[in-house]
């Protein structure tokens, strides 16, 4: 909590000094860059407020947020230490065992509202949702959409499932079952959209990995364990055009150097308007494509 007299520290001096020791400790998980914003978000979580550099912190909050700041050096995600993450206009409960919803796919999110505003009773899937961020997104900007989210880690769906009655989004559905499996066999032809952030690392390169990734966040979520980190991908190229209405569109999310592959393949399967599109981060691209 603030203070306002000469007992606790001003704000912008305890990040500089956080920020400076999550720096030097960051070598095999942090993300070059973000340092101070991590230190700031770990603060206002243990303030329980939100905060400018002049305010004043409590020493109580201090020896808490340096607690926090410990646990951030073993590599542990700000999401898993917060319990929550911030996507689009929801806060999303996360935790170990479920792949951390990532700030790049909220532009996977709105490549997939855009398309669907437009449509009367809009059918949408987000395959590989994790917690749901992308099909909760859509669930709230798109209302009239009938939503449906598909995983197979039992510990994600049940988050993902709490967002949603924390949400109160009805209107969002999740089943367990690999990508297209746990889709509903009478909606085969019928989908507006399908969204996916699959797993795509190759198996040999698990091992190089970011500590903070190994060792706190699901394998499963990061790959296919395929030799090249394309099964999934192919799967969901060679699948939506089975699910998906005429006029359907597909979104997919990749690293940056699987765009040109991905659109490759997009071509060859005889999509449509095929585009590589990205968004404010730099990290991923959203490959669309229309059936």
């Amino acid at each position: 909590m603030r203070m306002s007299n000469g007992d606790g520290v001003a704000a912008r001096r305890v990040i500089a000094a956080a920020r400076k020791r999550l720096a030097l400790g960051a070598d095999g998980f942090s993300r070059v860059g973000d340092e101070e914003l991590q230190a700031w978000e770990l603060l206002e979580y243990a303030a329980g407020e939100e905060l400018d550099g002049d305010d004043v912190i409590d020493p109580v909050v201090h020896r808490k947020f340096d607690r926090l700041i410990e646990r951030r050096l073993t590599g542990e995600p700000v999401a898993y230490i917060r319990g929550f993450e911030e996507f689009r206009r929801l806060r999303l409960a996360v935790g170990p065992g479920a792949f951390v919803p990532r700030q790049s796919s909220e532009f996977l999110a709105e490549q997939a509202i855009r398309r669907l505003r437009t449509r009367k009773d809009p059918i949408a899937a987000d395959l590989a949702t994790g917690v749901g961020g992308v099909a909760l997104a859509i669930g709230q900007e798109v209302p009239s959409a009938r939503v449906y989210g598909t995983d197979t880690s039992d510990a994600a769906l049940r988050l993902a499932r709490a967002n949603a009655r924390s949400h109160r989004l009805s209107n969002v559905t999740f089943g367990r079952g690999s990508m297209f499996d746990p889709l509903p066999a009478k909606l085969r032809g019928s989908f507006d959209v399908i969204a996916s952030h699959p797993p795509y690392i190759a198996k040999s390169e698990v091992p190089d990995l970011p500590k903070e990734l190994l060792e706190f966040e699901p394998v499963d979520s990061l790959t296919d364990a395929s030799d090249d980190g394309l099964g999934l991908i192919r799967l969901l190229v060679n699948g939506a055009k089975d699910w998906l209405k005429p006029g359907g569109w597909v979104c997919i999310e990749v690293g940056p150097y699987l765009a040109r592959t991905l659109r490759s393949m997009l071509v060859r399967a005889q999509y449509a308007d095929v585009r590589s599109t990205g968004g404010p981060a730099d990290q991923s691209r959203v490959l669309v494509a229309k059936r």
